[in-house]
């Protein structure tokens, strides 16, 4: 299938989140809210515009979106940047097509050429080992809330960056409004 992964535009907007919203509307473990995160996410100071992906279909429309944003991982005083990918959406009428797969390579290999070092994300634990996450408690990173340890996972992208990591993730007020 002929896709083509590039950033979200303004433009993009509307179409993107209509798309997430059909995305996950028959999911089981979804609170169908997560177009509007995506919103709050766009408007929030965790955003990274160069991080909000679309994959676009020939036709010109939004077959997929991925977004990842700054997250912190703190332990009292020391406090470590990270990202979080969430959400990563793909519609329905291109699922199981190797479309979210795509979106979550090229999101990883764009943050690490901008210079972020890790993602810290939170999902299925037979689909994110496949890109090289981890338990994040291998680092005693772990979630502001209960989940089980193996769906909260984590990504150096850099060598050892999560090294002197250890804490809990602080994400965007964004995620809880």
């Amino acid at each position: 299938m002929d896709i083509l992964i590039r950033q979200e535009l303004p433009s993009d907007y509307h179409s993107t989140e209509e798309m997430v919203k059909e995305a996950f509307l028959n999911e089981e473990y979804s609170d169908k809210k997560e177009h509007y995160l995506v919103k709050r996410l766009r408007s929030s100071e965790a955003f990274i515009p160069e991080l909000s992906l679309v994959a676009a279909a020939p036709a010109k429309e939004i077959a997929g979106h991925i977004l990842l944003s700054k997250i912190k991982i703190l332990d009292g005083e020391r406090e470590a940047d990270s990202l979080a990918l969430a959400p990563v959406s793909v519609a329905p009428g291109y699922q199981g097509k190797g479309i979210g797969s795509q979106l979550i390579r090229t999101a990883l290999n764009t943050a690490k050429e901008a210079g972020y070092h890790s993602v810290i994300v939170l999902g299925h634990k037979d689909f994110y080992p496949k890109f090289g996450f981890k338990p994040a408690s291998l680092w005693n990173i772990k979630a502001p809330f209960e989940v089980p340890d193996e769906a909260f996972m984590a990504l150096e992208l850099t060598d050892n960056a999560l090294k002197n990591s250890a804490g809990t993730v602080r994400y965007s007020k964004a995620f809880s409004e």
